[in-house]
């Protein structure tokens, strides 16, 4: 079966892949799909079973080829008011609409169309495809896959990260670190305090540390100039705690993350507040042994390093018809790969400014964009 684009995207749209749900059967799909062009898929499961990452080669088994990245998962529709249906791709005033058509099931897509012309090209290097699992709630699938590609491929020249990057060429954009700190107090009646240890006080300590550390990347700045906002953010994006107004609430938990300059050491903030943590988590334990602070790490993606005049770099650039190179400020897979020591930029159709919003889109001039970069893949693999 060959879909052109626009079906493909269609296809990729229709299942719904929100990162707490199954992706199996999209990778069913592809997989039945690529085997129809006479191409074997690599699954690699997460330790349930429950969702793949894919990977594929169309042409030789050789070094040199190129790596098109991109993830399955799409971010929840729930409380947001929409226009159509999410998962039915809905076409208005030159747009696409649909849920994951900007963040990034199109490039995903106009990857798999263009299979058959991969297929017929009859390439002297490859054409790698690698989809993955999870990156929308932290870059969880795609490390799997990278070490079976580290293990088992000829090395690539370059991987392509599709995010919409409005087919602009990124080679560099921030880390993202995300944590959930649980704090155990000690309950007792409001009105006896020095019996109790105030879970939700001790949280707001934290919270104003992680607030007064932000202050500081801001003055720190970024020397490039290339980032917006020019600095490492921290962010507390979740808080829970307390059982009644009257009792001293026995529990806090906070979620918080920060997004790091890519020349920044990414440990940093962590560590300082393990250090402040821990000055805390004895104050308490003071009053009671049971008390206690616990972080736990969610999510961990790096950030992607500039590597003037790279391999990807240089490729995407004439692929693009472009001859300048962004920063960006949101975290993708990106950084992964190029732990791995793979050459690594991001460039795909749609803006981010529509990502995990109501009545996402991408245009359809973006489509053709995208259209124009695989094509001219293909005749430089040739």
């Amino acid at each position: 079966m060959t879909l052109h684009s626009r079906n493909m995207i269609e296809k990729l749209i229709s299942f719904d892949t929100t990162s707490r749900l199954s992706n199996l059967a999209l990778i069913d799909f592809v997989e039945d799909y690529l085997a129809g062009h006479g191409i074997a898929a690599k699954r690699i499961y997460n330790d349930d079973q429950t969702k793949a990452n894919l990977f594929a080669t169309i042409g030789p088994e050789v070094e040199g080829g190129v790596v098109l990245s991109g993830h399955t998962d799409v971010v929840p529709v729930d409380d947001q008011d929409w226009s159509s249906d999410p998962f039915i791709v809905d076409e208005r005033e030159g747009k696409l609409f649909g849920r994951g058509t900007a963040d990034m099931k199109s490039f995903v897509a106009i990857a798999l169309a263009y299979v058959p012309e991969m297929v017929k090209a009859d390439l002297k290097r490859p054409i790698h495809l690698a989809l993955s699992y999870d990156e929308e709630v932290g870059c969880i699938g795609v490390g799997s896959m990278i070490k079976h590609m580290s293990a088992h491929l000829p090395r690539p020249r370059a991987v392509i990260v599709g995010e919409p990057t409005s087919m602009r060429v990124i080679n560099a954009h921030k880390g993202i670190r995300s944590f959930m700190t649980e704090v155990t107090g000690l309950e007792a009646h409001s009105s006896q305090q020095q019996l109790g240890v105030n879970a939700i006080v001790v949280a707001t300590k934290l919270i104003t540390f992680l607030t007064d550390v932000f202050e500081e990347m801001k003055a720190r700045g970024d020397p490039s100039g290339r980032f917006e906002p020019p600095h490492t953010t921290v962010q507390i994006g979740t808080i829970h705690g307390g059982t009644a107004i009257n009792i001293i609430p026995h529990h806090c938990s906070f979620g918080w993350e920060y997004r790091s300059l890519p020349s920044q050491d990414v440990d940093e903030i962590y560590h300082r507040f393990l250090a402040f943590s821990a000055e805390l988590d004895a104050e308490m334990k003071q009053t009671s042994p049971g008390c206690g602070i616990v972080t736990r790490q969610r999510a961990l993606a790096p950030g992607l390093q500039v590597e003037e005049g790279s391999e990807a770099e240089t490729l995407a650039l004439a692929l693009a018809e472009q001859n300048e190179t962004f920063a960006v400020s949101y975290g993708t897979e990106a950084g992964l790969f190029q732990q791995a020591e793979m050459s690594t930029v991001i460039c795909g159709p749609g803006d981010i400014a529509q990502a995990h919003k109501p009545d996402e889109f991408v245009e359809l001039s973006q489509i053709a964009a995208c259209e124009r970069f695989v094509g001219k893949l293909i005749e430089v693999l040739k």
